[in-house]
């Protein structure tokens, strides 16, 4: 086994027989680590929430600068040493995951959060809360519905339905993930309970866990997870929840799963949970599995960066009334989608809807419209 030394692996294997007989041979306990120093709650508090799950088979290895009576602890002054603590743990392979308030991942891992939705108590991963997949972000966005697929697989969800939340490249990413399904990628689309419906989930979507994945860019999913996790607190202490989930990413070989400094007790042990069911799920196999199905499908190609429209000079067709409506195109290619429509002789102009962009055009030129804008790669 890489990694390990001979004397790593016979402490394991020790470890895992005494658990064993502990246990009246039942299989070893998930092992996590967990980094308490920099709460702002205190130490304590990560405490308690390590407490509670032990009380559900999980055998947490404490890192911090107290001690437990009945858990396994190790001494750290310092957030540095208890990385250091925590890494070494990982690396020698004597615990199966880790929880922490702050983990330095490389660009293309990101974190997949999970939380309750207040509407109907139905837990939603939101892909993602920290990190990133792609410095591109239509290309983050695609890779993120991936993670968050295999994210909710490895904790029981045999068929996760996808939303993607509206906003900046969501439609992009819609068309992407949809050729992804058309190339032979299994994606189940959720449909949003507004009454246009569609995969693109409003606000509304969220509050009443219409999916299983909410599609987002990090820094939206993180503002997503305070507030889910934390609105029947007032914002001080994140008591919902299961924190800002597994860092997930090509490569990327160990389980780090997120909490925030300002995470209650509730959260930490929901993290802990959260683990506990990825590793019993096979996280790191599932993984792999969800990309390789997704690379098969043409992700790779699919995502690469879009060559820059053209800037030639283009006649504008001659005025007429416009009110019909087409939706589906980003607020940054509006403009060159309407040149698309005025190089095909169709007038055209650009507004903005309730849900978004739009292009107006006669409504007898609807039809013609939507498929030049198809052609052009503006529709998915």
């Amino acid at each position: 086994m890489p990694n390990q030394t001979v004397q790593q692996i016979i402490a394991k294997t020790f470890l895992e027989l005494a658990e064993s007989l502990e246990n009246g041979g039942a299989a070893r306990r998930v092992r996590l680590a967990l980094t308490g120093i920099g709460s702002e709650h205190g130490e304590e508090t990560v405490l308690e929430g390590a407490k509670s799950a032990q009380k559900k088979g999980i055998h947490v290895v404490y890192i911090g600068s107290l001690r437990c009576e009945g858990m396994e602890c190790v001494l750290a002054n310092t957030e540095q040493e208890a990385h250091a603590q925590m890494d070494e743990l990982l690396r020698s392979k004597q615990v199966d995951g880790a929880v922490t308030m702050h983990y330095p991942f490389p660009i293309g891992v990101a974190t997949v959060g999970r939380a309750p939705t207040p509407g109907k108590g139905r837990d939603v991963f939101l892909a993602t809360t920290t990190g990133t997949a792609s410095a591109r972000r239509t290309e983050a966005l695609v890779q993120n519905a991936v993670l968050g697929i295999a994210a909710a697989k490895a904790c029981g969800v045999t068929k996760p339905t996808v939303g993607i939340l509206n906003l900046d490249g969501a439609r992009q990413a819609e068309g992407a993930l949809r050729q992804l399904k058309k190339n032979g990628y299994e994606i189940a689309f959720a449909e949003s309970g507004r009454a246009d419906g569609g995969c693109v989930m409003r606000g509304n979507d969220l509050l009443s866990g219409v999916c299983d994945v909410m599609v987002c860019d990090s820094l939206t999913g993180n503002i997503l997870q305070k507030m889910l996790s934390s609105f029947t607190t007032g914002g001080g202490y994140e008591s919902l929840g299961y924190g800002y989930g597994p860092g997930l990413g090509e490569g990327f070989d160990r389980l780090v799963m997120i909490v925030s400094r300002a995470s209650g007790a509730p959260v930490i042990a929901g993290a802990l949970e959260y683990a506990a069911q990825l590793v019993e799920g096979r996280w790191l196999e599932t993984l792999q599995d969800e990309i390789a199905r997704a690379k098969r499908a043409g992700l790779s190609e699919l995502t690469a960066r879009r060559a820059e429209p053209e800037q030639e000079t283009v006649a504008k067709p001659e005025k007429e009334v416009v009110v019909h409506e087409i939706t589906g195109v980003e607020v940054t290619d509006i403009e060159d989608a309407v040149r698309t429509l005025w190089k095909n002789g169709i007038y055209a102009e650009s507004g903005m809807g309730c849900t978004g962009p739009v292009i107006l055009v006669a409504e007898k030129k609807a039809e013609a419209a939507e498929a030049a804008l198809h052609t052009g790669g503006w529709l998915s």
